[in-house]
């Protein structure tokens, strides 16, 4: 239960841009401007609050009964509430433009005070840990408003035996800001001011990227080698990056005791090791009947004896391009919403209507796509960079499914809203299937069903067998920095060892892949993150295959899930539609579904 500074969730959408009348965000729900007088005043509560905390309670957690424990609580849960209301808006900002120096100088400055602020409140967790079982116990079965805490109590504990000295946490927290903060920051603004030269004219990183899903070839060829270009001469600056994260993190998770790299990410999503092993394993063993299957079937049909990996994401031959207007994509997501259960569309409607979208690609923006809840007592924002390409379409379905989540989840109040990222991207791919599910059934020919057969069963490689070899190289990254300092040529190594494994023998790889690492966020701003999208993916799967069978409750119960946000663990949430993450033969289920698409994609060549 620490004051985290929040930072948007980052998805992997390739989408890029040039669209006039997108929607910006209205932020003036958070603030009216950086120098609206709330600012500074939300800024002086917070100040006083923290040091009235500390007095307050710092060396007396031990003593409170139950009810005063319970005002403890709920007085640091406004804290919080003030504090992310504030990083929220500074953050927002500065990623709609990583370029503007006001921007990024507004947004460090908060974060440097709400830093210092909260410096008094780093004894709660570790006093708050040191509480005896029984004792803590006890308090809760006696008051129900303490006991409904129970979840965030047990997140805590989870970290006792990791726990280190007061004195050394308040070092840890107090140089938070120029330690990962700042590589995380310079990483930013360095991938949002690249220059990408295409037939000699100057693009962004998303408008680059967007290139390699263009029907011309030459263009696809372009794109793959300025990337390769831009990124070589910027790599001794990015594989310093991942070097210092790599060892900041080593040296903590040494000091913190943590078993392996990824134990901490798994502490925090509140899922145990060997599930999310048996994901990884079961998603490597299929890895020939997925993406190997797929992409041989792919260079069938792109006439190639092998593809380049600017191949990988081209349209179909037989897929007439087209520009899909911002309307045309919100009546989309809109229908297939409503067609689950009028109640999602109505909690994405507001999303459209009030500013809660930016999705236009402007200079400096944040590239990617991004659901940030902000606090509860406010809404969340969806950031896109929206081009019009049919993959943009899912990407808006994943983000406000996001989105329509976190609403739900608003309820539990501000320490139990937030979802583990294992579950956070349920309703999100739920939200893809949705209206992937709802094109494929107005499909009026052989040739438009194999189009969205095959966008789909590519989002769901890119989803699950992608982020799986980005796991392996993460987990093979941080082994080997363990080791020594990493050259670029180390990492380029690591990286492509996983792409022949996971993508097959469809593919020669072009001099200069080895360097597409650099531009991963995930790597970066929140390291083994990326399981999160195949957990669930492989989850919503099994989910939907529940939902398709005809259970009469579905939606009810979909809807308590969502609610429930972090307040339940993940056993809890799936044992109502029968489903069971630590069962290994769960993901299989997941699976099957992506290799019967591949099944039905075949059986049109015949």
């Amino acid at each position: 239960m620490t004051l985290p500074l929040p930072r948007p969730v980052f998805d992997m959408s390739a989408t890029s841009g040039g669209m006039r009348g997108l929607p910006e965000w209205d932020l003036s729900d958070l603030y009216a401007d950086p120098d609206a007088p709330e600012v500074e005043r939300d800024l002086e509560w917070l100040k006083n609050a923290c040091a009235d905390f500390a007095a307050t309670y710092q060396g007396n957690l031990a003593a409170l009964d139950a009810a005063a424990l319970l005002e403890c609580v709920e007085a640091y849960e406004q804290i919080d509430i003030t504090a992310g209301r504030l990083m929220s808006y500074a953050g927002l900002l500065y990623y709609q433009n990583t370029m503007d120096s006001d921007r990024a100088k507004f947004m460090a400055d908060v974060q440097d005070r709400i830093t210092n602020f909260t410096t008094p409140l780093v004894f709660f967790t570790l006093e708050f840990n040191r509480l005896e079982d029984a004792h803590l116990d006890g308090l809760m079965a006696g008051n129900a408003g303490l006991a409904r805490y129970r979840p965030v109590f047990e997140r805590m504990r989870a970290m006792r035996p990791h726990q280190l000295s007061d004195e050394l946490e308040t070092f840890l927290h107090d140089q938070s800001t120029i330690g990962a903060a700042a590589w995380n920051r310079l990483f930013d603004e360095t991938t949002a001011g690249m220059t990408f030269v295409v037939d000699g004219e100057d693009l962004n990183l998303e408008s680059t990227l967007n290139l390699l899903t263009d029907a011309d070839r030459a263009k696809r060829e372009a794109a793959a080698h300025a990337l390769a270009d831009a990124f070589r001469k910027d790599i001794k600056l990015f594989t310093r990056i991942h070097n210092t994260l790599a060892k900041e993190k080593e040296i903590e998770d040494r000091w913190r005791k943590m078993p392996t790299p990824q134990s901490a990410r798994h502490l925090s999503n509140h899922v145990e090791p060997e599930v999310v092993e048996a994901l990884r394993n079961a998603v490597v063993a299929a890895y020939p009947q997925l993406s190997h299957r797929y992409y041989r079937l792919k260079a069938k049909w792109l006439g190639l004896d092998t593809m380049q990996v600017w191949d990988r994401n081209a349209p179909l031959p037989t897929e007439t391009p087209r520009t899909i207007g911002w309307d045309e994509a919100c009546t989309t997501v809109r229908d297939a919403y409503a067609a689950f259960d009028p109640r999602m569309a109505e909690l994405a409607e507001p999303f459209f209507t009030k500013g809660w979208i930016d999705a236009g690609v402007k200079a400096g923006k944040a590239p990617g796509a991004f659901a940030h809840p902000t606090v509860t007592t406010v809404h969340p924002y969806v950031m896109l960079n929206y081009l019009g390409k049919p993959r943009d379409v899912m990407t808006l379905a994943h983000e406000l499914g996001h989105g329509v989540h976190q609403v739900l989840a608003a309820d539990q109040g501000e320490l139990l809203s937030s979802t583990p990222l294992t579950l956070a991207e349920t309703a999100s791919v739920f939200g893809e299937m949705l209206t992937f599910r709802k094109l494929l059934d107005g499909a009026k020919t052989k040739e438009e069903r194999k189009t969205l057969l095959a966008g789909k069963v590519e989002d769901m490689i890119n989803t699950v067998v992608r982020q799986i070899a980005f796991y392996d190289f993460e987990c093979k990254l941080h082994a080997a920095r363990a080791e020594g300092e990493l050259t670029p040529d180390d990492i380029n190594a690591l990286w492509m060892s996983v792409q022949a494994e996971s993508l097959g023998d469809a593919f020669e790889y072009m001099d200069g892949y080895e360097t597409f690492w650099a531009y991963v966020p995930h790597f970066v701003h929140s390291p083994f993150y990326v399981y999160a999208y195949a957990f669930g993916d492989g989850l919503v799967n099994a989910l939907y295959a529940v939902y398709a069978e005809g259970d009469a409750d579905f939606q009810d119960k979909y809807f308590e899930m969502l609610k429930a946000g972090g307040s339940k663990h993940h056993k809890e949430l799936l044992a109502p539609f029968g489903l069971d993450a630590s069962d290994p033969k769960f993901w299989d289920k997941g699976l099957s579904m992506i290799a019967g698409f591949i099944d039905e994609l075949e059986a049109m060549e015949d």
